[in-house]
């Protein structure tokens, strides 16, 4: 399968030719080969993990929200006023771009009675649909906004006047511009005065359109028909200029992003399709056909997919246009999941804006074909394709044409776009697969930066919130996409609907339904040693070795640039060497016999692997009173062989260099709490008995390390037990010790469940095994079962004295190995331990004493008439019986 998408893979692009996968066995086909692809994919799939995981609580985030006021999900950031406007339910804001706390203006925008009992009468609720939810937040001029509501499912529009913030109250309808349901996605973007949006014109959502509203008499809408837009969801739309001098002088153009039902494919269900559309700006609509529609429309798809596993991503949540000043160094990102959420993967895909244009302006057209009379299919069209090229801009060769506007386009270029807006030819991402992949993760939003290194390099920086309110960092290396950290930016788990960077704030702008967070691009100040600083591979950070700080690059003054340390590789070697820890700065922890002992060790890298060493001696999890943990280690019932120095060590391992690193995280001197003056004496004792050992192993530290570390890597001082960033300016930090015993735990937002299944698996085998083996013993199981327990528990039944009538019945089966039944009854002794089982043998069926019509059994011999011949009574003189329980295998 090649790197088109799944259901390219479905259909034969030949002339005219069609896979027809609406056959019943065609489809359960698919659908089995497609669920092992999502079982696969979910289990084995590569996706990334972030290094560093920080809580909501460790950072300095600033929040804003007020009480009975929700839904701040409409963002729209003013650098000429340096605010960022929020557009909430019933209320919109003015806040200070620098310090979102800061509120500088609020205007409220209610719903009357009127309008909510309309909305209540259609089915709607009154506490929650029937309210006005702020959804556009345009700039019209430099003294108004053009906002707009969902107006109780009567999307309404009006002006927002800056000086005094207060709306004009000429409200006009919002259909077309704004969504009825506010939890529908939509688009709006405004060009040059001109409203262009995606969205739904009527109630109930049934008919789509992209349109342009401006107060020129060209207001242009898409044709309602499957062909132009079938059940869409709109995610993104934006603006890319031809420049002041364009080479074949084409006019802007207006992308629009979104996910719809494919028309061209058929699967076992809605097989749903990311697309991207075109619009130029200055379409006109045409003269006759097309009137009031666009004559440039244009949709091809997006892929984004993995080849290795024939594995796509075909829903687009949100798209970034990163924008540079040619057309070649545009770049498109989008984030994608699955159709089928239960895979659990999201994916970043970045597209080269000169391959958009080059689909639209050279792919080849799709249009309808009757396939056996009865199927609508889409294929390729192989035929003359009228000129102008349908669909095209405006340009200097049509102009030659006296072509000036879309008006004077002939009538079969436009019936051509009208009944081919398809196009065949797929957007492919950068490489062929994407950017970025995570598992366990929906993304929602995305934003990129491009940020300028030390040495002058460039890098794309991209955020991604996802639906749990957390922000994940990563940074594009080439071909590598390494995630430096994930934030939690929202206190609760929820998603986050809106995500604005500011350049030249270095901040973000998060808005949710609870409220609105202003995070920094970088956390810095949080590594607290050159290693981290280095291993973070932050683009954004540097280490200052005289302040002995991580520091934001674009905080620090120009002239102190040069003496700053930073590798995009992750080169941590780069860092000055560190002074090795002495062993008197070790903590010392005395604790009483028998009891526990509990020695943290503060991990903040989700990458590194930590060994513990004892004495110089590596520990492992075969030792049954230590117990490895994530954020320590935990000794059960110390004694006295437990005593000693404790060293936590990390190891982790760069891609970029190729190497590990080694760094000496914590390190402790554990003794026996028996009396004060002991334990001191004892502490001096043990520390000058092992100092010798661990001054050596320091040096040949290659001979006790683990086969994956680098013993040329100098080790490091541990870091600071708390990692709370402060306020003001920072202290050049102390000498690091290991963390103490009271120093906060690690956390990590994922945690792998990898260890909890392995244990209840283990867990429910070893019930198994029982239950076996209880069966066996009680003779429950089948004939193999009991000649391997007779095997095994046969010498021990003879001299079995609980069980007699055993004993008794198993010495007369050996005595007289060949008798019928009436002799052995007349040789019998008559001993009323014996008199139940006179016709007890093991034949594999029966081992309980008859009970003939569920009575008793008597226990007197007064009739001695041979029983009655049974189903399973077996005659040893005719042919040999094997006993289970006998230790003979023959009667």
């Amino acid at each position: 399968m090649n790197h088109h998408t799944l259901a390219d893979a479905m259909t034969d692009k030949g002339n005219f030719t069609v896979t027809k996968l609406s056959e019943s066995n065609m489809g359960y086909g698919m659908l089995s080969v497609f669920l092992g692809l999502l079982l696969e994919v979910s289990t084995h799939g590569p996706h990334a993990v972030p290094r560093t995981s920080w809580r909501h609580q460790e950072l300095e985030l600033m929040e804003f929200s007020e009480p009975g006021i929700s839904n701040y999900s409409t963002l729209l950031l003013s650098n000429e006023r340096d605010a960022l406007y929020v557009g909430a339910r019933e209320a919109i804001f003015e806040l200070s771009k620098k310090n979102v706390t800061v509120r500088n203006h609020k205007v409220l925008w209610q719903v009357g009675e009127t309008p909510i009992a309309m909305c209540t009468l259609k089915g709607k609720s009154k506490e929650t649909d029937c309210l006005n939810y702020i959804r556009v937040l345009q700039v019209a001029d430099d003294q108004r906004l053009y906002v707009c509501g969902t107006h109780a499912f009567q999307p309404q529009c009006d002006y927002l006047t800056l000086a005094d913030f207060s709306l004009e109250g000429r409200a006009e309808d919002g259909r077309g511009k704004c969504s009825f349901d506010p939890s529908q996605s939509f688009t709006t973007i405004m060009v040059d005065g001109e409203l262009y949006s995606g969205t739904a014109y009527n109630f109930l959502g049934s008919e789509p359109i992209i349109s342009r509203y401006s107060p020129s008499p060209y207001l242009l809408r898409t044709e309602y028909s499957t062909s132009w837009l079938n059940e869409p969801s709109f995610v993104f739309a934006d603006v890319i200029r031809e420049g002041e001098n364009p080479t074949d002088g084409e006019d802007d153009k207006i992308y629009y992003f979104f996910t719809e039902v494919s028309v061209e494919y058929e699967f076992f269900g809605n097989l749903l399709i990311p697309r991207v559309a075109r619009v130029c700006k200055g379409d006109q609509g045409g003269q006759r056909t097309l009137q009031k529609k666009w004559t440039s429309f244009l949709k091809a798809k997006l892929v984004c997919s993995m080849p290795e596993l024939n594995f796509v991503f075909n829903v687009v949540h949100d798209v970034f246009i990163l924008k540079a000043a040619h057309l070649r160094d545009t770049v498109i990102y989008g984030v994608f999941t699955s159709q089928w959420g239960n895979v659990g993967l999201s994916a970043v895909c970045a597209y080269n804006m000169s391959a958009v244009d080059e689909v639209f302006s050279k792919g080849k057209y799709m249009q309808k074909a009757t396939v056996e009379q009865s199927h609508t299919k889409w294929v390729r069209y192989n035929g003359v394709t009228p000129s102008p090229r349908p669909g095209a801009c405006i340009n200097s060769r049509m102009r030659q044409q006296n072509i000036t506007s879309s008006l004077h386009l002939p009538d079969k270029t436009l019936q051509f776009v009208k009944d081919h807006p398809l196009l065949e030819d797929p957007v492919l991402p950068i490489g062929n697969r994407p950017r970025l992949i995570t598992k366990n993760v929906n993304y929602t939003q995305v934003v990129v930066e491009r940020v300028r290194t030390l040495d002058g390099s460039i890098f794309d920086v991209i955020f991604t919130g996802t639906d749990k309110g957390v922000l994940h960092k990563s940074v594009v290396l080439g071909e590598e996409v390494h995630m430096v950290e994930e934030i939690q930016l929202l206190k609760n788990s929820e998603p986050i609907k809106n995500l604005v960077l500011s350049s030249e704030t270095q901040s973000l702008y998060a808005g949710s339904d609870s409220g609105v967070v202003q995070s920094p691009t970088a956390f810095c100040r949080n590594y607290q040693s050159c290693d981290d600083c280095i291993l973070a591979r932050d683009p954004y950070c540097a280490w200052e070795p005289h302040t002995a700080r991580c520091v934001k690059i674009s905080d620090t003054p120009s002239q102190q640039l040069r003496g700053l340390i930073q590798s995009l590789s992750g080169d941590a070697d780069k860092c000055p060497k560190a002074p090795i820890v002495p062993l008197k700065d070790y903590q010392r922890v005395s604790v009483k016999p028998g009891s526990s002992a509990e020695l943290p060790c503060l991990v903040r890298s989700n990458m590194a692997q930590v060994t513990w060493r004892s004495n110089g001696s590596l520990l492992t999890e075969a030792s049954p009173f230590h117990f490895i943990r994530e954020n320590g280690l935990l000794i059960y019932s110390v004694a006295s062989l437990d005593q000693g120095l404790y060293e936590c060590w990390s190891v982790e391992f760069v891609a970029g260099v190729g190497k590990n690193f080694t760094r000496l995280l914590a390190g402790y001197v554990l003794t026996l709490e028996v009396s004060q003056t002991a334990t001191t004496r004892q502490s001096q004792e043990i520390t000058r008995s092992v100092e010798g050992k661990v001054e050596a192993d320091r040096v040949l530290i290659s001979a006790f390390a683990p086969p994956s570390f680098t013993p040329a890597v100098q080790l490091t001082s541990p870091p600071r037990s708390s990692l709370t960033p402060t306020s003001g300016t920072d202290q050049p930090p102390e000498q690091q010790v290991p963390p103490k015993s009271d120093a906060p735990e690690a956390e990590y937002l994922q945690h792998g469940n990898g260890t909890a299944l392995l244990f209840l698996f283990l867990l429910f085998f070893l019930l198994f095994l029982a239950a076996v083996a209880y069966n066996c013993y009680m003779q429950y199981l089948p004939a193999p079962c009991l000649h391997l327990r007779a095997a095994l528990l046969g010498t021990h039944k003879k001299s079995d004295a609980a069980r007699p009538e055993y004993s008794a019945c198993e010495a007369g089966l050996m005595e007289t190995p060949v008798v019928s039944d009436k002799i052995a009854a007349k040789e019998r002794p008559a001993q009323n331990s014996s008199q139940n089982l006179r016709a007890l043998r093991d034949t594999g069926y029966e081992t309980e004493p008859e009970c003939s019509n569920g009575r008793v059994p008597s226990h007197t011999f007064a009739d001695e008439s041979p029983p009655p011949q049974k189903p399973f009574d077996v005659d040893c003189d005719s042919q040999s019986i094997q006993f289970a329980d006998a230790d003979e295998p023959y009667c």
